[in-house]
């Protein structure tokens, strides 16, 4: 039944994303040639714009099939999405143009064709968040559930179970473990879904139970059991997923290669090491921090004076910090605290009551005026807007050998904010929460994603700042 409704499913965003690239040309045709809005002159007829527009959307479908928009999305990001629409709106726009070029038929209102692009983007987008976020809610509820059997039952299969509990609005439910040695406690009984039986009997589970996934969480030493395994639930038509006993060692979203014909585990794939991401966070980095230098230049001008004025001193800031490719560089701030004596180091941690700063540098800490100087940092090319936070020389030393993972976060420019900061990891918090936020951020990075976060840290206002 969910097969099949997954089937239903999936030829209705078909149908649907058909139905809406026509909706937009009725739209666009009149908001272009009928509304009065926009100047404009007929240059084709209305039958051929249509005509068009048809062919246009059978474009838009095909390639949705080829490149798999339209397979199961239970366990994709919104986000990947997103991204696969906006390329094959591109390229089928491409393709029409192409066609449309081929056949002498380029007389066509350039503003139309930007109307109707945008608005086969924008309700595109709309339908289908708006349906999974109801489709999101169904799952809690209990409806549309897919049922899941874990093969292994000790620390992998254990954790498995608990992370998914943590995701309800996927719509998974675990009917059981099967495990040839592991029995559980009276505490691990009353957490956990029972052990139904040993693997062997894992064919006869599959006839009894309405299973859809089976998940192999074994270890190492049972990778001989694996072609029978794999070969019974295919036998029977269940998906098989297997967690690598290695996990820990993998980024979140792995990524497969192919070398000398053989499939290949990428241990660390980052998105922002492709060129056409890095230019587009580069080019976003120096809109944003110009647009921010202007729209807060009177700020700044008030908190420079406010430091000269309380205290003896230079107005800014310069601390020594690590970046990308663990270079040194200058990181800027507006100073919030006294000068150092000559010869005092300054390797400490700066806490709520840190007898160091002033009494307006206090105020301008707790409300991260500080930090805005950093945006000179971001057009010269030593930082970015969003990124992991940049660390002193001397606790990157420190850390690089006590934190697993630390050094992984040189790998990309720091940032002002970061997806740590704007979940309240900032100043004397824990460093190794911190860096699997910073992680986590690396390997999933989307521009989307560094929007998201920068409109979270102004909604939290820099919590945890002092």
């Amino acid at each position: 039944m969910i097969r099949r409704n997954q089937q239903f499913l999936t030829q209705i965003y078909m149908v649907v994303d058909f139905g809406i690239i026509q909706l937009s040309f009725l739209v666009a045709w009149w908001l272009k040639f009928r509304s009065g809005w926009i100047p404009s002159y007929q240059s084709l007829p209305v039958e051929s714009y249509a005509y068009w527009s048809l062919i246009y959307g059978a474009i838009a479908v095909l390639l949705g099939i080829l490149t798999s928009l339209y397979i199961p999305k239970r366990k994709k990001r919104f986000v990947d999405e997103f991204l696969k629409i906006i390329q094959i709106q591109a390229m089928s726009i491409f393709i029409l143009l192409g066609l449309m070029f081929f056949l002498k038929q380029l007389d066509v209102s350039r503003q139309y064709l930007a109307i109707y692009v945008g608005l086969n983007l924008l309700l595109i987008m709309f339908y289908r968040y708006v349906l999974k976020v109801m489709l999101k809610s169904l799952r809690e509820k209990g409806y549309n559930r897919q049922f899941v059997l874990i093969l292994g039952a000790g620390t992998l299969g254990k954790r498995f179970y608990s992370n998914l509990a943590q995701y309800p609005e996927l719509g998974y439910e675990v009917i059981g473990f099967l495990d040839d040695f592991q029995e559980w406690d009276g505490i691990e009984a009353a957490r956990y879904k029972p052990i139904l039986g040993k693997v062997d009997e894992l064919a006869g589970m599959l006839e009894m139970m309405p299973v859809d996934e089976v998940i192999l969480a074994l270890p190492l030493d049972a990778h001989s059991k694996y072609p029978a395994i794999i070969a019974t639930c295919e036998k029977a038509g269940v998906r098989t997923l297997i967690i690598p006993d290695f996990f820990d060692y993998l980024p979140a979203r792995p990524y497969f290669d192919n070398f000398a014909g053989m499939p290949m585990i990428n241990v660390r794939d980052i998105p922002l090491d492709m060129a056409g991401n890095k230019i587009a966070k580069r080019l976003f980095d120096i809109l944003f921090s110009l647009f921010a230098i202007i729209l807060l230049s009177p700020v700044m001008i008030l908190v420079a004076v406010g430091v000269r004025l309380t205290s003896p001193g230079p107005v800014i800031f310069k601390q020594e910090r690590v970046g990308l490719n663990r270079r040194n560089f200058m990181m800027y701030k507006f100073r919030s605290m006294r000068m150092q004596s000559e010869g005092e180091t300054d390797t400490g941690w700066s806490t709520p009551n840190d007898p160091r700063r002033t009494r307006f540098g206090s105020f301008i800490r707790r409300m991260s005026l500080d930090e805005l100087p950093q945006f000179f940092n971001v057009l010269l090319g030593h930082m970015s807007v969003v990124g992991p936070r940049p660390e002193r020389p001397y606790y990157v030393e420190q850390f690089r050998g006590e934190i697993p993972k630390y050094m992984v976060k040189h790998h990309v420019r720091p940032g002002i904010t970061g997806w740590a900061q704007s979940n309240g990891l900032r100043g004397d918090t824990s460093i190794e929460d911190r860096i699997k936020h910073d992680i986590f951020y690396i390997e999933n990075w989307s521009l989307l994603f560094d929007i998201r976060i920068i409109f979270k840290t102004i909604r939290n206002g820099f919590k945890n700042a002092y």
